[in-house]
């Protein structure tokens, strides 16, 4: 069975088309589980009636305090019952074949322990094409550091992880921050598992405002010890391309050097480019000032 998990905060508006995108869907050997990440908008309510409808599948809803997408993805590890795990936002939706398609998929790498799963593309939802070039990706066998930095594929991939895999790997936790980075996780999984790439589009996404991805620069500056973790990792990698080594020292600086962070087991690597990144870090303050 598939679990396709759901982490919510103050998405009702656009839960309810990922509501009907899985009632629409041609295999219903799945499990819905939200976890509602302290909403306080109507999810709690659109869950709840959702629940009491008749549909194929069961849907699971969990109500938690607002902790961040991280924390709200090792709750629903913990919680799920589907040897398949899928992430999906709550601002997206699934083509009708999604599920199908991916149940036929793993049943191929479920029982190779070579394989932390699978993964399939990611749609824009208006024009239903991939992302980038990430059509290029089909027919492999690699790790996900791999499919960007040796195949150089570019743009957001549908992953379905085996459960137990993401249990091995829960997402670090930093006390009043509520964001880290899911290439922590992803990146840790790279150095022993590999994925199955396929051309299947099997997620449409769509980027609204105020979601992650649109305030990503405000995220890591309020959660500056996920950041150290994220970017300091990748420039102390010496396996990792020298431009994203150079790049992750940078920004590195730009998110930490306020309140200090920045100072404590600082890669070596990095601190050859701490004044470019301190730059970046007082345009940063320039600007905020400027909106307040």
């Amino acid at each position: 069975m598939i679990t396709v998990f759901t982490p919510a905060y103050n998405r009702a508006s656009t839960l309810e088309r990922l509501y009907k995108s899985l009632k629409a869907q041609t295999c219903t050997d799945f499990e819905w589980l939200i976890i509602d990440d302290g909403s306080t908008d109507g999810t709690e309510t659109a869950a709840r009636k959702w629940l009491a409808e008749k549909n194929a599948f069961t849907i699971r809803y969990i109500k938690t305090e607002n902790g961040g997408k991280h924390r709200a993805i090792n709750a629903g590890v913990k919680e799920a019952r589907g040897e398949a795990f899928f992430i999906v936002d709550s601002d997206d939706c699934l083509p009708p074949r999604a599920v199908e398609r991916i149940a036929e998929v793993f049943a191929s790498v479920a029982e190779d322990v070579r394989f932390a799963g699978i993964c399939g593309l990611k749609a824009d939802i208006g024009s239903k094409k991939a992302l980038y070039n990430s059509a290029e990706a089909e027919g492999k066998d690699c790790s996900m550091l791999d499919i960007r930095y040796k195949y150089h594929i570019k743009g957001d991939m549908a992953e379905v992880f085996k459960t137990e895999v993401l249990k091995e790997y829960p997402f670090p936790c930093f006390e009043g921050e509520k964001f880290l980075n899911e290439a922590v996780v992803w990146n840790k999984i790279s150095e022993k598992y590999i994925m199955r790439y396929i051309g299947d589009i099997l997620y449409y996404c769509e980027y609204l405002p105020g979601g992650l991805t649109a305030s990503i620069r405000k995220q890591y500056r309020n959660s500056p010890q996920g950041a150290k973790l994220f970017y300091g990792g990748i420039a102390e990698d010496k396996t990792m391309p020298l431009k994203e080594r150079i790049k992750a020292s940078i920004l590195y600086w730009r998110y930490l050097c306020v309140n200090g962070e920045g100072y404590r087991n600082t890669p070596l690597f990095s601190l050859v480019f701490w004044t470019t990144g301190v730059f970046f870090y007082f345009i940063d303050c320039l600007e905020y000032t400027k909106k307040h």
